[in-house]
């Protein structure tokens, strides 16, 4: 979920750049904006930094596992005489 002091931030300073005399309803404006900037950002399904970096670091476990048991499966072929013939990459 976003954070919501940005959320607010960022309502604030859509808020500010209004017409001066649109300032008498900054509140009330910002209270929409921020409302509809939440809603936006949950239609988008954003996540935050933190976890993104978690799942990164997951998938890049996840690969270093992948190639070792990879390279694994390939010995056991070798060694038991069950090696299939490459396909051709292009």
């Amino acid at each position: 979920m976003i954070n919501t002091e940005m959320l607010d931030e960022l309502a604030r300073k859509l808020a500010s750049a209004l017409p001066q005399n649109v300032l008498v309803f900054q509140r009330d404006i910002e209270k929409n904006l921020r409302a509809g900037l939440e809603g936006l950002f949950q239609k988008l399904d954003l996540v935050t930094r933190e976890e993104f970096e978690v799942q990164a670091t997951l998938l890049a476990r996840s690969r270093e596992r992948l190639t070792l048991l990879e390279k694994q499966i390939e010995a056991l072929e070798a060694s038991s005489g069950l090696t299939k013939p490459q396909a051709k990459k292009d």
